[in-house]
């Protein structure tokens, strides 16, 4: 498609000069989509010419017109509405794509421009507690964002930064050697994550009861939540662990060795993946690294209390803490450590860190503190801000076990699938297995789709009986476009009729076709734009787009009743496509697609 739009540009430039004896720079020669209601695919504006040419817009697009259909075997026809140019293009232009597109191997990288060497950093989950519906959002992003960075030609590395350390783990661990009594996932009959949050929670509960006590004896609220006792004792247990204490180390294995079995449970139901594991315990001594050549070229300094920080009002940001007084580290000191590691592991030219845009502040502050240091990465970091996921009573938080869990959320999804398909009745042919799978792939699809179908900087409301619909602008919907044109296929090899090779003696190009293959000639451009603005979102609508008009070329076009046997052939040939740049499509968003449906 981008090569027959350079080729109507460069037939633009050439009517336009010899028409009116001024030459037009291509750059200038802006086109876009015919809008539906008139003659023509694509647009070209004349409006900006007037003061060039001398003529109006209308005056404009009557020669240039008259010109191409005279002239260019590219133009057939065109309409001129005000000072809009509608130009339909040849049918022997169509097929000329069609057949281009057809011998372009599926997977093919659909440029090699943009960044080479990407890192794609999603999930970075923490270890008190299971996955979520927020997390569901942030993991299909990275992965769908990488898989469409890969399809531009780059090396994507999928990475992982778990979160496995801090006062935030160290209350869950508090909270089970208080009130666990020896509990596992194999005696509470839970996983491992679901367990970890379960303590998470009680110390919230308790740790609440504390601060309203303290309140009540007339302790201000603020000092109350920091010397409620509990409190104390999960930053004491911080402390044992960043000094190696035994029994705490211990006890922070244990658990943690809980939890990644749940998250890895979690990660391969949904099918996500990681070519790369960091560990928050791992990056932050790197981290501590980074202070201390920070206070030597005297870029970060120390207060009185001995915490250090940084100076960053130039930059328009704040101060900020980078140690703690208590020589403990923050979140931003294991980044430092982190952005260095994969670094030094992939040489990056792109990192792209998928993360909710309450951390904007904290990313602006990264990438600064880095700058400052002078490091070559600094520049190099991107952040993909994604809004929050709400529900319709309110924001999710998981200290107060307010939160959709994502493995509930999967098994409802699942199920709604599976109640919708058996109410279609087209179950036929398939054992158990088959749809169990089944079940899972569309279920899976339709939670998928909803999420990444939004634009990643949008906040979204997660309604979940909409989630769920199978009809209209959903994952199963394109799915179930998928499935029908597999059930084509299979029938038209069993009436031994083969894709057209030879488009030659073909009559006619009814514009049900010719709209199809239009759709399918966008799709290098869609994945570059996609990859150019980071989101799944313009794959979701084009994967739509490409299933609707596939739905309008089945109900005009009677595939198997057609008598002009190459134009039956065509029909089919047409029909492999679209299904496999569906397939491909919707793998771009980790979506996977039934055979039979």
């Amino acid at each position: 498609m981008q090569q027959l739009e350079q080729t109507l540009k460069a037939a633009l430039g050439t009517a336009i000069q010899t028409v009116f004896g001024t030459e037009v720079p291509a750059a200038q020669l802006t086109l876009q989509p015919t809008r539906k209601e008139f003659a023509g695919q694509f647009t070209l504006v004349t409006f900006p010419f007037t003061k060039t040419l001398g003529k109006g817009p209308e005056q404009i697009g009557q020669a240039v017109g008259e010109w191409l259909v005279a002239n260019s075997p590219l133009v057939s026809g065109y309409n001129v509405v005000k000072g809009f140019l509608n130009l339909e293009i040849a049918d022997a232009e169509w097929l000329k794509l069609f057949t281009a597109l057809r011998q372009q191997p599926a997977g093919t990288p659909v440029t090699t421009d943009g960044p080479r060497n990407v890192v794609v950093e999603y999930s970075s989950p923490n270890t008190n507690k299971p996955l979520h519906l927020g997390h569901l959002r942030n993991n299909f992003l990275g992965y769908s964002v990488a898989e469409i960075l890969k399809a531009t030609g780059a090396t994507v590395t999928k990475a992982n930064l778990v979160n496995d350390r801090g006062i935030h783990i160290c209350k869950s661990m508090l909270a089970y050697q208080q009130y666990g009594q020896g509990e596992t996932p194999q005696s509470a009959g839970i996983k491992g994550d679901h367990l970890a949050g379960k303590y998470y929670v009680l110390f919230e509960k308790h740790y609440r009861e504390q601060v309203r006590q303290l309140e009540a004896e007339g302790v201000a609220p603020d000092v109350a939540k920091r010397q409620a006792p509990m409190m104390l004792e999960a930053q004491d247990m911080l402390r044992a662990w960043e000094a190696n204490d035994e029994a705490v180390v211990s006890l922070w294995k244990q658990m943690n060795g809980w939890v990644y079995e749940g998250f890895d449970a979690t990660y391969t139901n949904i099918g996500v993946d990681f070519d790369k594991y960091y560990y928050e315990s791992g990056t932050y001594l790197l981290g501590k690294e980074r202070v201390e050549e920070g206070l030597q070229k005297g870029v970060f300094f120390k207060k009185e209390d001995g915490s250090v920080w940084v100076d960053l009002k130039e930059e328009g940001l704040d101060e900020k803490l980078l140690l703690r007084a208590d020589g403990t580290s923050v979140y931003i000191t294991q980044d430092l450590g982190t952005a260095e590691l994969k670094y030094q592991d992939f040489g990056y030219d792109l990192s792209v860190y998928v993360i909710a845009d309450e951390q904007n502040y904290h990313m602006q502050v990264l990438r600064a503190v880095l700058q400052k240091l002078g490091k070559p990465y600094a520049d190099a970091i991107y952040h993909l801000s994604y809004g929050m996921v709400d529900l319709p009573s309110g924001k999710m938080k998981s200290r107060e076990g307010t939160v959709v869990d994502a493995d509930e959320l999967v098994r409802e999804v699942v199920e709604a699938a599976k109640a919708a398909t058996l109410e279609k009745g087209k179950t036929e042919g398939l054992s158990d297995d088959e749809l169990a799978q089944l079940y899972h792939m569309l279920g899976l699809g339709a939670l998928k789709y909803y999420l990444l179908k939004v634009d990643p900087k949008k906040r979204m409301l997660f309604n979940p009986e909409e989630s769920v619909k199978l009809e209209g602008d959903t994952g199963p919907f394109v799915q179930y476009s998928h499935a029908r044109i597999a059930a084509i296929l299979r029938k038209a090899a069993e009436m031994g009729i083969s894709p057209a090779a030879d488009l030659s003696a073909l009559p006619e190009l009814p514009g049900a076709a010719r709209e199809l293959v239009q759709e399918l000639g966008r799709y290098a451009g869609v994945v570059q734009e996609a990859a150019r603005t980071f989101s799944p979102a313009v794959v979701a609508q084009y994967a739509y787009e490409v299933a609707r008009a596939y739905n309008r070329f089945y109900t005009d076009i009677k595939i198997f009743t057609e008598p002009n046997e190459t134009s039956r052939s065509f029909y089919v040939a047409l029909s492999a496509q679209t299904g496999q740049t569906i397939k491909t499509s919707l793998g771009l968003l980790g979506i996977q697609v039934p055979e039979r449906m």
